[in-house]
C-alpha cells in the first residue's frame, strides 16, 4: 500500500470545542418558555444563540458536526432537547427545527468562510439566512409529521403562525445578540482552532 496521507476529519484543537458547542447547545435547551400551541406545544429556547455562534465563529466542518453532534446524543436517548430525548424524537413534529439547526449552521460558516471581511453587518444578513434555513425546514418537517404520521390536522395558516410567528422575532434578537458576542470573539476563536 502506498503513502496515504489524508487529512484527519478534525483536529485535536477543533474535538473540544466541537463538544463544547454541542454542550452549550444542550443547556440552550433548558432555558426555554413552552408555547401552548396547537396541535402540540412549541418551545422558544436559547438553543438558537448557540448555534449561531458555532455557525458565525466555527469552519462549516466543525459547526456542522457540533449540531450533528448534539442530536445523535439526543437520539441515542440522552435528553438534551427541550422535551427529552430518543428516537421516538424523530417523530415530534418539532424535530424539523432541530434538523434545520445543523443545516443552518453548516451554512452560515460556509457564508462566513466565502465572505472576506465579517463585520456586524454582513454577520447579521448571514445569521438571517441561516434563521430562513432553519425555520424553513422546520416548517416543512412540522407539516409533513402533522399530517402524514401522527394525523393531526394542522393548516397553513396555523403552522404560519405557531411554527414561524411566534417566535421568529425574538429568534432574530438572538441573531443580532450572537453577531454582537461573534464580532469580538470570532477572531480570536478562529486564531486559537485554526492557527
Amino acid at each position: 500500500m502506498g503513502n496515504y496521507n489524508k487529512k484527519q476529519f478534525l483536529t485535536i484543537r477543533e474535538l473540544p470545542a466541537g463538544g463544547l458547542f454541542a454542550a452549550l447547545i444542550a443547556v440552550g435547551a433548558f432555558i426555554k418558555i413552552t408555547l401552548p400551541t396547537e396541535p402540540v406545544p412549541m418551545h422558544f429556547t436559547l438553543q438558537w444563540f448557540f448555534v449561531l455562534l458555532a455557525g458565525l465563529m466555527l469552519n462549516k466542518r466543525l459547526a456542522g458536526v457540533s449540531v450533528g453532534v448534539y442530536l445523535l446524543i439526543g437520539l441515542a436517548g440522552v435528553p438534551v432537547f427541550a422535551s427529552g430525548g430518543g428516537p421516538s424524537y424523530l417523530l415530534r413534529p418539532g424535530f424539523g427545527y432541530l434538523m434545520g439547526f445543523a443545516v443552518s449552521a453548516y451554512l452560515m460558516a460556509w457564508m462566513c468562510e466565502c465572505f472576506g471581511t465579517l463585520r456586524f453587518g454582513k454577520l447579521l444578513l448571514v445569521s438571517a439566512a441561516g434563521l430562513l434555513v432553519y425555520y424553513g425546514i422546520g416548517m416543512a418537517y412540522y407539516f409533513i409529521v402533522c399530517r402524514f404520521l401522527i394525523f393531526q390536522e394542522v393548516t397553513w395558516k396555523i403552522l404560519m403562525v405557531n411554527g414561524f410567528l411566534l417566535t421568529v422575532g425574538p429568534d432574530f434578537i438572538l441573531c443580532a445578540a450572537a453577531v454582537g458576542v461573534a464580532v469580538r470573539l470570532r477572531g480570536a476563536v478562529r486564531e486559537s482552532l485554526y492557527g
